[in-house]
């Protein structure tokens, strides 16, 4: 549906700036099966067909009584010199910190085990602590930098990647939790896509929709934290979730130029060391993400592109994104806002996609060890590959995209 501009006057509505691009507009009141999108830049600024607290509440309590299942009991099996050999998601994490690297296994755990818990807890404790009357700020504010962070789909998919490197060496077969796990990653998609947070902002703590008499326009500002537009309270927060309401987010460019800098760092190690040694017949094969990914095309070239994608060219094209906004911000170029905006999200949907081969690391560490003829360790390139992809994750996050449209000095005068 088409957003109306400030210029008109509607009987139901809301003034609503948007958060990627600081446009200021009347967002009309919207039927269950409605979107808006912002009439600048497109951004999606209000859902209308999303689920409701009881809805989602269900959804974690599934969640709830599947993960046992899905964390502990075997996923995929192989068989080797007679005896079969289980994997799970709990025993691969714990074979990469026995085995030197607790930090990369911190990572692996809280994307796969830590954040779809909090997820689920989280939706819990909304679900009784609105009828407890309890604070529910900070969870609501939690849970909408939590998207991103929940990773199952992703381990999931290197699950399969794992099978079939493994499959060359020894039979796979799957293991008994399997669709426990695959209905605990459906459910967990379908819960973050219907989940919103402005919904749930506005069911618990609802705002007037009319401004005070004589408001000026200008000073209007759109909180980050919970979409909510409007003027600061005395003490300078956002009326609704009490984040400090700020003109632009505090030192973004520079936090985002020293995650960047770092993560460009990082990843020159990552690249050049070996990221997984495998021993066979006592033998120590070393192998580099360009190596492995060789000799995954050998056998399986679709499934080599996608860890190619994931592992060189995604972070590849979020560092040459990166900076390039960050330049063109630093310029004040005014040519193409649009693009340049549209270039944001898309590194926003693919950056967490770059954990795919700590994920293969983790389960094929699960299935083979040092008391087997053939052993599968991780290498040194794990720890610096893993902090690059976080660190890259966040660069995108603390970017306040708004800098980008400041090129301008209207709401209309602007250039795609």
């Amino acid at each position: 549906m088409k957003i109306q501009h400030i210029h008109c006057v509607l009987p139901q509505g809301r003034y609503q700036r948007c958060a990627q691009c600081d446009a200021l507009f009347i967002l009309p009141a919207l039927n269950h099966n409605q979107d808006a999108f912002c009439p600048r830049c497109r951004a999606k600024v209000a859902f209308g067909h999303e689920w409701t607290i009881n809805q989602l509440a269900v959804m974690a309590a599934t969640m709830l009584l599947l993960m046992p299942f899905a964390y502990a009991d075997s996923l995929i099996s192989v068989r080797l010199l007679g005896a079969s050999i289980s994997a799970n998601l709990l025993h691969g994490i714990w074979q990469m910190a026995l085995q030197g690297d607790p930090i990369t296994a911190s990572m692996v755990a809280f994307c796969t085990i830590g954040a779809p818990c909090t997820l689920v807890f989280s939706l819990l404790y909304l679900y009784f602590g609105h009828r407890l009357g309890m604070n529910l700020r900070p969870v609501l504010l939690m849970l909408d930098r939590l998207k991103e962070w929940v990773m199952l789909d992703i381990y999931l998919i290197g699950m399969g990647v794992a099978a079939i490197k493994v499959k060359d060496y020894a039979a796979v077969t799957t293991g008994l939790a399997l669709p426990a796990f695959i209905a605990l990653t459906l459910l967990s998609v379908l819960t973050l896509t219907h989940l919103n947070i402005g919904q749930l902002w506005e069911k618990f703590y609802p705002q007037p929709a009319r401004l005070p008499y004589r408001t000026n326009m200008a000073t209007l500002r759109v909180c980050l934290a919970c979409n909510f537009t409007g003027n600061a309270d005395v003490r300078g927060r956002c009326p609704r979730c009490h984040v400090p309401l700020r003109y632009r987010r505090r030192h973004s460019v520079q936090k985002c130029w020293s995650a960047l800098i770092a993560a460009m760092v990082l990843l020159i190690p990552a690249n050049l060391l070996p990221i997984s040694i495998i021993y066979i017949n006592g033998s120590r094969n070393e192998s580099t993400i360009l190596a492995g990914i060789g000799s995954l095309a050998a056998d399986n070239i679709p499934v080599a592109a996608i860890v190619f994608i994931a592992s060189i060219l995604v972070p590849f094209i979020k560092v040459v994104v990166l900076l390039t906004l960050l330049i063109t911000i630093h310029f004040n170029v005014r040519q193409g806002l649009k693009t340049r905006i549209r270039l944001l999200r898309f590194v926003s949907w693919i950056g967490r996609w770059s954990m795919l081969d700590l994920f293969v690391i983790s389960i094929t560490m699960s299935l083979v060890d040092r008391d087997q003829l053939l052993a599968f360790t991780i290498g040194p390139a794990a720890f610096f590959f893993g902090a690059a992809v976080i660190l890259t994750i966040l660069a995108v996050e603390w970017l306040d995209s708004r800098l980008i449209w400041d090129a301008h000095a209207t709401n209309a005068d602007y250039t795609d």
